[in-house]
């Protein structure tokens, strides 16, 4: 149950979060809003693991190089998030998104990849990423 409230709790901070991060980038600019955005995370997250951490920060640099490359994502979802939403209405763009997410976990549960264990992908789930394309085609229609 925690997994799914986890689950709401991220999509809704990532709705509000990429319509909040375009209207700032109206303001100031993409690429300065974007170091804003980034630049707050980091402070944060830099506290945070001050206050609560109980890992080993030395560790990060030895896990496999593939790995490090999370925080240049965060560049790109945060540039894109913000383009696609500036470009689109916030539900088409972040339905989009979700759907763009959806196939790529479902590829990686479906060929193992970086470290997590395979999953079995059948017809039912096409099925359900299919009515979700469909859905956007809908809700995209005047």
């Amino acid at each position: 149950m925690l997994g799914v409230i986890f689950s709401v709790l991220a999509g809704a901070a990532m709705s509000f979060q990429g319509v909040m991060n375009t209207r700032l980038g109206e303001k100031a600019g993409l690429l300065e809003a974007n170091a804003f955005v980034q630049g707050t995370a980091f402070i944060l997250s830099v506290l945070a693991m001050l206050l609560f951490g109980n890992g080993s920060f030395k560790s990060v640099f030895s896990a496999e190089k593939v790995y490090l490359l999370g925080g240049a994502l965060g560049l790109v979802i945060t540039v894109t998030v913000m383009l696609a939403i500036k470009n689109l209405s916030p539900t088409v763009a972040i339905s989009i998104i979700l759907i763009s997410q959806l196939l790529v976990a479902a590829g990686i549960d479906a060929f193992g990849m970086l470290g997590s264990e395979k999953v079995a992908f059948g017809l039912s789930k096409y099925l359900g990423i299919g009515l979700m394309i469909l859905g956007v085609i809908i809700f995209k229609r005047p």
